[in-house]
């Protein structure tokens, strides 16, 4: 790859928990991907919009409030709109196993639970830009 892959990692709503996405923000950067954190309470569109400013190839979100179902489509959705088509939307958290399977069938990438290595996270993000990007 000719440049470092490009992450934005997002919390999205009122969920306040960050401690979770600031170590996977450090990691992937450890791990020599460009990382941009929105920080707290951000909305689906402001991620979407973030996400097309910044040129990313890949969107990660922690969530931890128990709104997977609403945030993930809702990201889905946005990302088709504005052509977002070969970005990664991936995230982690509390998300139970059968919610990953329907999200992973929506177009949601893999969704890692607590206690994933951050070498793992970091891999198949590499892999899937890989993949699926060109540049």
């Amino acid at each position: 790859m000719k440049r470092p892959v490009r992450v934005l990692v997002a919390k999205v709503g009122l969920d306040g928990h960050d401690r979770g996405a600031k170590v996977i923000a450090t990691a992937l950067r450890d791990a020599g991907m460009e990382v941009i954190y929105t920080g707290l309470r951000q909305t689906p569109e402001m991620v979407v919009n973030a996400a097309l400013q910044e040129d990313v190839d890949a969107i990660g979100v922690s969530i931890l409030s128990g709104a997977h179902m609403t945030v993930f489509p809702k990201l889905i959705n946005l990302m088709k709109e504005k052509g977002l088509d070969d970005v990664l939307l991936t995230g982690g958290g509390i998300i139970p196993d059968e919610d990953m399977q329907e999200l992973n069938q929506q177009g949601v990438g893999r969704l890692f639970p607590p206690g994933t290595s951050t070498s793992e996270i970091a891999g198949y993000i590499r892999e899937w830009v890989k993949d699926n990007r060109s540049f």
